[in-house]
């Protein structure tokens, strides 16, 4: 049994030992607060969400986003518990400090410098365990929190288990292109090719086996089933009950919200939007956005803040309430065996928005040269540091490099805000920036 393990062991003689469904959840606002009040969860604020940060006081971070998926799986979580249909599963269904502990926890794994961040970390440690957000989320849940020294944020085993998107190792999902076109000179001037799997790392192997103790073998092997794709790495094919609230609030919150920045920066063209999003949605099958998409066409880009944030709300709504409950035949836990689910035209009017903002928005040049130059920070620094650990480094780190290796510097950098990364790559690589009295 590794240390962790015991520890945990220990810690759950006073605590239930499985999944709490009592209507008390003292448990789950203690680990709300825990993650509130953590240094990775306050560090969200200086992070990129879709739009670079200085660019505008307006839009979004990874901590506006964060209070956001929290705000909209408590509100699923209230639409289903109202439901009569829902009754069986009122019981199971979160409560309001779980679902918004899950939903506060889901991205504070995250890199500087958004995605392309992560791509840059994965890039420097791809023989090491590779680097994921979602596998860093649940290694700042587990280790590296500062309410336990063995433990990390100590939190209860559902609300762990709630943040795991993607219940696979590393090393069970990794598989890289064969057909790799790098510069032998410069390497890193393309990383798109070293996109982690979505995953968590073999270092918390343990962590998984433990969260997963509840359940029988038979849920445990249908759980952890891989789907194989033609190309590209192995992909995990079921989420716990929990997490697939959150991703819906995560979903919604990423397609609909941040569209919102994109309007009010005038980042969207308005016959864009009407051929690729709201003539396809007047094409769809009768509902309530379709109904009333000339309403929502007028106030999305109206010049009126109020008329744009009525239809965003509408909008929220509308999808909330055609999210339900479904059943997996295939489990028997109710953790596993019941899932969020969103009505098919609702859903594609989701993935509608989402593909909009993606494609018009984060993929345009100008956010991705801003992407781009965020990983070169990344992956400079981590050159650096890897290079001179014992010039540069903080002592602390130096230890936990001879203990992990090269997981240390990306436990380092990772924890940095786009802020402070970039201020600390100036002050390495800028003869006139620095002093001795900077804290790295």
């Amino acid at each position: 049994m590794s240390v962790w393990l015991e520890r945990r062991s220990a810690i759950l003689d006073k605590q239930n030992r499985g999944f709490n469904y009592t209507r008390d959840d003292s448990q789950y606002q203690r680990d709300r607060a825990r993650i509130i009040h953590s240094a990775s969860f306050r560090s969200l604020q200086s992070k990129t969400q879709v739009l670079g940060l200085g660019e505008s006081d307006f839009y979004r971070t990874r901590l506006t986003h964060s209070l956001e998926v929290a705000q909209v799986g408590s509100g699923i979580c209230e639409w289903l518990r109202d439901q009569p249909k829902n009754e069986s599963y009122e019981p199971q269904i979160p409560s309001f400090s779980l679902i918004e502990a899950i939903c506060l926890a889901h991205d504070i794994g995250h890199s500087p410098f958004g995605h392309g961040g992560e791509v840059a970390m994965n890039t420097m440690m791809k023989d090491d365990g590779g680097f994921e957000a979602n596998g860093q989320t649940l290694r700042i849940l587990a280790r590296l929190g500062e309410y336990s020294a063995e433990c990390g944020l100590d939190l209860t085993r559902r609300s762990m288990l709630g943040t795991i998107k993607y219940p696979v190792l590393y090393s069970q999902a990794v598989r890289y292109p064969e057909d790799q076109t790098t510069n032998a000179l410069q390497p890193h001037l393309n990383i798109d090719q070293w996109a982690p799997p979505k995953c968590i790392y073999d270092d918390e192997a343990d962590v998984l086996t433990w969260l997963l103790e509840p359940f029988s073998q038979s849920d445990r092997d249908a759980f952890l089933s891989l789907r194989t794709p033609e190309k590209g790495h192995l992909r995990t094919q079921h989420k716990p009950f929990d997490t697939s609230i959150m991703e819906l609030a995560d979903d919604i919150a990423y397609g609909i919200h941040d569209l919102e920045d994109a309007l009010a920066l005038n980042l969207v063209d308005k016959q864009e939007w009407l051929s690729k999003v709201a003539d396809v949605i007047d094409a769809m099958q009768d509902n309530p956005v379709k109904e009333n998409i000339h309403k929502y066409n007028e106030e999305l880009f109206s010049q009126s803040s109020k008329q744009r944030k009525h239809a965003i709300s509408r909008l929220v709504g509308y999808l909330i309430r055609c999210i339900y409950v479904e059943e997996q035949e295939q489990f028997e836990h109710p953790m596993l065996k019941l899932q969020a689910r969103m009505q098919p035209e609702a859903y594609k009017i989701l993935l509608l928005v989402k593909r909009f903002v993606m494609q018009h928005v984060i993929l345009r040049p100008e956010l991705q040269q801003l992407q781009y130059k965020g990983q070169q920070v990344m992956i400079r620094l981590f050159e650096i540091f890897q290079s001179n650990p014992e010039r540069l480094l903080p002592h602390d780190v130096q230890d936990q490099l001879e203990k992990e290796g090269l997981r240390a510097i990306a436990d380092y950098l990772a924890h940095m805000t786009d802020v402070s990364a970039g201020k600390l790559y100036h002050k390495l690589m800028s003869p006139t920036s620095g002093s001795i009295f900077d804290r790295s």
